[in-house]
Formats: C-alpha cells, sequence, structure tokens
C-alpha cells in the first residue's frame, strides 16, 4: 500500500483530501502538533526541530499544507514572523528529515499561494513563469516555495501548488460569503473589481491526487478555476443562485482598511490568474464555472 504523510491534516483542505485519498486505497498518514494514539497520527513540533521519524520512514509522498490561517488575525510584526516561519520552518524541517532517513520518497508536493502574485487589481492574467509580487503575501509565498523546492536536489520530483480562494461548505470564504447573501445583506466589498481566482475544493483535492499519480508533473501550477469572476460578479452569482437580488451598495475600502490594516489588501485586491499550465497536462476540472459550483454547493 502507499503511503502518504499530510501535514495540515486537520484542517479544511487536509481533511477533505484525506477522505479523498481513502477511498481511493491509499494510505494516510497525518503529522499532528498533538500526540495522539491514532496509528497513523505522528506528532511534531516544528519549534522544537522534532519529527516522529517513523512517519518520514513509512511514507512514499508527502503532502505539505501546514501553514498558519493568513486571515485568522491581523498582521502584526509578531504575526507575520509566525505565518512566514509557520511555512518556511515546517518545510526546512521536513527537507532535513527525509534527507536523513529517506532520500528515496517519491514526491513533495506543497500548497502556496496565488499571493505569490503580489496583491494587485490589474488587467494582467499571471502566468507560472511570472515574476513574484512585491509585498507581504508574496514574500510568504516565495520563501515557502524556496523551501519547497530545496527537495529537488534529492532527485525528489517536487510539486508546487499556487492555491485560490479554496469553496467549500465545510469552512473558508464561502460560508462567509454565501450568509449575508441569503439574508438579503450581502455587498461588493470595494470597487467590486478585483478578481477573485477561485477553486471547488473537489477540484482542488483531484489535483493533489493527480500531482501523485501523474508522475509528469513537476514545478509550479496554478490551482484556480479556468473562469475569471471579480468580487462583484461572484456577489450577484451567489444571489442569483439563492433567487436573491443584491440592494445593498459596495462597502467602502476604508472600512475594511481601518478594522483589518494591512490584511485588508487581500479582500480589496486581485487579478487574474491562469490555469492553462494544469490544464495541459490533461487535468480535467468538475466545476469550470461558478455557476456549477454554486449548484454543487448550494444542494
Amino acid at each position: 500500500m502507499v503511503n502518504i504523510l499530510i501535514t495540515g491534516g486537520t484542517g479544511l483542505i487536509g481533511k477533505h483530501l484525506a477522505n479523498l485519498l481513502n477511498k481511493k486505497g491509499y494510505k494516510v498518514l497525518v503529522l499532528s502538533r498533538t500526540k495522539k494514539e491514532e496509528p497513523t497520527s505522528f506528532y511534531w513540533n516544528i519549534n522544537n526541530n522534532y519529527i516522529d521519524e517513523q512517519a518520514i520512514i513509512e511514507t512514499d509522498y508527502i503532502i505539505h499544507l501546514a501553514g498558519s490561517g493568513i486571515a485568522d488575525k491581523k498582521w502584526t510584526k509578531a504575526r507575520k514572523k509566525v505565518l512566514i516561519n509557520s511555512r518556511v520552518d515546517s518545510t526546512d524541517l521536513l527537507f532535513k528529515k527525509v534527507k536523513e532517513i529517506n532520500p528515496n520518497l517519491k514526491g513533495f508536493i506543497s500548497a502556496s499561494g496565488i499571493g505569490y502574485y503580489g496583491a494587485a487589481t490589474t488587467e494582467k492574467i499571471y502566468e507560472e513563469n511570472d515574476t513574484s509580487g512585491d509585498d507581504f503575501v508574496s514574500e510568504i509565498c516565495k520563501l515557502w516555495e524556496k523551501a519547497s523546492l530545496q527537495f529537488n536536489s534529492l532527485n525528489i520530483r517536487t510539486v508546487i501548488f499556487r492555491t485560490g480562494v479554496v469553496l467549500s461548505n465545510e469552512g473558508g470564504a464561502f460560508p462567509k460569503i454565501f450568509k449575508p447573501i441569503k439574508f438579503g445583506f450581502g455587498a461588493a466589498l470595494g470597487s467590486g473589481n478585483q478578481y477573485i481566482p477561485w477553486i471547488h475544493i473537489d477540484d482542488l483535492c483531484n489535483m493533489y491526487l493527480e500531482a501523485i499519480e501523474n508522475n509528469e508533473l513537476k514545478g509550479v501550477y496554478n490551482a484556480v478555476a479556468p473562469d475569471y469572476c471579480n468580487n462583484k460578479q461572484l456577489t450577484k452569482k451567489i444571489a442569483s443562485s439563492l433567487g436573491k437580488k443584491i440592494w445593498l451598495p459596495n462597502i467602502p475600502s476604508f472600512i475594511f482598511k481601518l478594522i483589518f490594516g494591512e490584511m485588508s489588501i487581500i479582500l480589496l485586491k486581485g487579478s487574474r490568474v491562469s490555469s492553462k499550465k494544469i490544464m495541459n497536462t490533461g487535468f480535467k476540472f468538475k466545476f469550470q464555472n461558478l455557476e456549477a459550483a454554486f449548484k454543487n454547493l448550494i444542494n
């Protein structure tokens, strides 16, 4: 049986992905920050530079999703350090242990974010070979990807998914957008012109599965649906799916800046991101447009 080790396995994506992999016949192992009696759960402590080595010895593929939530708290100086270290230090620790005890690992597959391109609203459609942005969001992604690409030095096939906004009923952005609209209080944010590159959670998890099963996948891919949509359009499409109308004016940008400070850029800025590279590998999206995604999620 093929063993797959997931970091961040208790998060939104990790739980969904673990269920999919189990159904496909893989054995899923999880690195956890709390000690558990479950035979598939292994303890690690990034601050203490510790991983239960048995998890590394037994695994064939590592899927690295762990990282503190970027929108969970305001971006103070201390919080920024946590956001970077939770991604980079964890990756460095995995690399160190794999190099020591399992250099024949078959694949290392890591999350990243479309924030790599920076928080900006432009007419450009970003592709994987475009240069990174110059703000804090892009810095996080650049450092995380640099740490992940260390695995190439061990001749381990490395795949990185720059992930957009993940749509799921189980958490994340969708329920927060959906509920106000459902009760008649939905509104676009700021100008409403900022694009929201998105992906249905089923498609994202299938992408990770593809990265395991298709040895031709290597390098960086944008994990976003091919449908381009800005904040105003997304709000209206959710409302239409519910038989509602958007009657409130846009919520002014300054409100978000007052509440969230620098972090407001992830709500108020956004450009289009291309999915052509992953589609050119033969990957098929189940949910190519928002109408199909919303129909699935709302029903």
